[in-house]
């Protein structure tokens, strides 16, 4: 990777380049880099059927009528879990039961690139799983899982079906028979410990950061990539992303297409 004399020769040379110079830099400053780290959301999970939140197929866009009537934050608040509950486990159960869902490409080389050393691992606005399933093992998850339960008084610990398939409109503890409520960060609610203790330190390490599938309008994720002070920075989104100015290589594109450029 050639190296620069300023922050302003640098963005230029980076603006300079053509969309295949652009993937050339791309696997040049991989290449260069210790250690890279990958933060992405939604839209890493969007080939694999799961929808995202705010796009035009999202599921802040398709409520229907029988949730029509609610904000779409409110729906998966902790503010809805604890005053309307039944709401809030039809809205969750009928939206966010991603147990079927299989990894893309994108999940695959993400982890290929892990177990090659190419990476040090993910930070993932996601609850599916899809990382781990595809065979990540860093895998920080802000935001929280669909694949572990627990019960709000005593603790007890449940798999992701004791949730999805119970009977009961609020599933309820056959030990103590209070509410089972899913490991997802709610609105209103703070990121799990040590999972985000754990991304501020991968973003302090990261000499390169890779921003995948996320507008960063959320908060947390906004948060850590302004955290980052390395060396390059790369945004792969179809929309646009905070950010981008700050950015050295911007790919408007799929995120399995860009990274199978560069595997």
């Amino acid at each position: 990777m050639r190296s620069f004399s300023s922050d302003r020769e640098k963005h230029h040379y980076f603006n300079s380049l053509s969309e295949e110079q652009k993937y050339e830099a791309f696997c040049d400053i991989l290449f260069d880099s210790e250690h890279v780290v990958f933060l992405g959301g939604a839209g890493v999970s969007t080939e694999s059927g799961i929808p995202d939140f705010r796009s035009k197929n999202g599921l802040y866009k398709k409520r229907g009528k029988i949730f029509g009537r609610f904000k779409p934050e409110y729906l998966l608040s902790h503010e809805c879990l604890k005053t309307q509950p039944e709401v809030f486990f039809d809205y969750y159960r009928k939206n966010l039961d991603a147990r079927g869902a299989i990894p893309n490409e994108a999940h695959r080389i993400l982890a290929e690139m892990e177990s090659s050393r190419r990476l040090d691992g993910v930070i993932t606005q996601n609850i599916d799983g899809l990382h781990q399933k595809a065979g990540s093992k860093n895998v920080q998850e802000i935001h929280g899982t669909i694949w572990k339960n627990h019960c709000v008084s005593c603790g007890e610990q449940f798999d992701e079906n004791f949730v999805f398939d119970s009977p009961d409109p609020v599933p309820r503890c056959p030990k103590c028979g209070k509410t089972v409520r899913p490991d997802v960060t709610l609105y209103g609610e703070y990121l799990p410990q040590p999972a985000y203790s754990n991304a501020i330190d991968m973003i302090g390490s990261a000499d390169c950061l890779i921003i995948g599938g996320t507008s960063l309008e959320v908060g947390s994720a906004a948060q850590l990539a302004h955290m980052f002070h390395g060396n390059h920075l790369v945004i792969i989104n179809k929309g646009k992303t905070r950010m981008e100015g700050a950015a050295d290589l911007v790919f408007h594109d799929s995120i399995s297409k860009v990274l199978e450029k560069i595997r």
